[in-house]
């Protein structure tokens, strides 16, 4: 008997079955390849290779259907393209103080609101500010403002202020910027002309520092310039005031902050000259306590 009829013979008393490779497989094994005329053994060893490993698939198994407007609306909220809002219209109001101050000849109230109705070129803002001191008024004015937006951080304005006090009311044109500068620095730059010629500079900033995600630190500032003396107001030219403050304000949400601080307030000048005839100090230091609400 040969080899192959041995192992025949043997897978046969198992009762197994040779599957087709693996005859295929003994039978290029027996062959003797010596008998084939016209191969070299290069052509040999190919074609045993060949034989021996089964081909590659050409295409897919499973293929993958092309996509249906069906497909497209279930994975795309807008399945035709993303939509323009710069159309739409918005608002934004935020009382970035509203506080009790502690003041040396008693207690004031005093707040700083801003907020704007439009969409994202175009926006009319509203600001106020003011404070009341002892149950009276001391000083109070509104603006409204038309702003336009130059860039993505910085909209020029222009529009109109009222003055309630002190003095008699006066109103004055507005001319400015605001945005953001240096490193979230938000910024206000604001010119004003008033009844009889008075002319104003005011230069306003504020910053956030995030001691946590919620505990957040912000400094302030702001200062005053006048053209010329204003004695019915109290105001002299030049350098008139400024505000320094720093407020540690705790987000419960990010629409509520209560917080407290520190203000410093000095006067310059005349200004500083009609403050020591009213019996005030040019400079004074006060403890605040507020909120700081957005929607």
């Amino acid at each position: 008997m040969t080899r192959l009829t041995l192992i025949f013979c043997a897978l046969a008393t198992a009762n197994l079955t040779l599957s087709p490779a693996m005859a295929a497989t003994d039978d290029m094994q027996g062959m003797d390849h010596s008998q084939m005329s016209g191969m070299d053994d290069s052509q040999l060893q190919s074609m045993d290779d060949g034989q021996m490993q089964p081909a590659a698939p050409t295409e897919s198994r499973t293929p993958i259907p092309a996509l249906t407007e069906a497909d497209r609306a279930a994975v795309y909220a807008s399945p035709t393209g993303h939509g323009v809002h710069d159309t739409a219209l918005n608002y934004y109001f935020l009382a970035d103080k509203l506080e009790w101050q502690g003041a040396d000849d008693g207690s004031a109230l005093a707040w700083d609101f801003s907020g704007w109705i439009g969409a994202d070129i175009d926006r009319l803002w509203l600001r106020s500010e003011g404070e009341r001191l002892n149950g009276k008024t001391e000083d109070a004015e509104i603006q409204a403002l038309w702003g336009h937006a130059i860039s993505p951080w910085w909209d020029v304005v222009s529009g109109v202020r009222q003055d309630f006090k002190p003095g008699a009311p006066q109103t004055w044109a507005a001319f400015g910027v605001q945005g953001m500068a240096l490193y979230n620095l938000e910024t206000e730059a604001t010119a004003f002309i008033g009844e009889g010629g008075q002319t104003v500079a005011r230069l306003k900033g504020d910053y956030d520092i995030l001691l946590t995600n919620r505990l957040i630190l912000q400094p302030t500032a702001e200062l005053n310039a006048y053209g010329k003396n204003d004695p019915q107001r109290r105001i002299g030219s030049g350098l008139s005031n400024t505000e320094a403050g720093l407020r540690l304000r705790y987000e419960i949400r990010r629409e509520v902050a209560p917080y407290l601080g520190v203000t410093w307030n000095r006067t310059y000048g005349k200004t500083a000259d009609y403050a020591n005839d009213e019996g005030e100090d040019r400079s004074e230091a006060r403890l605040v306590l507020g909120v700081r609400l957005w929607f």
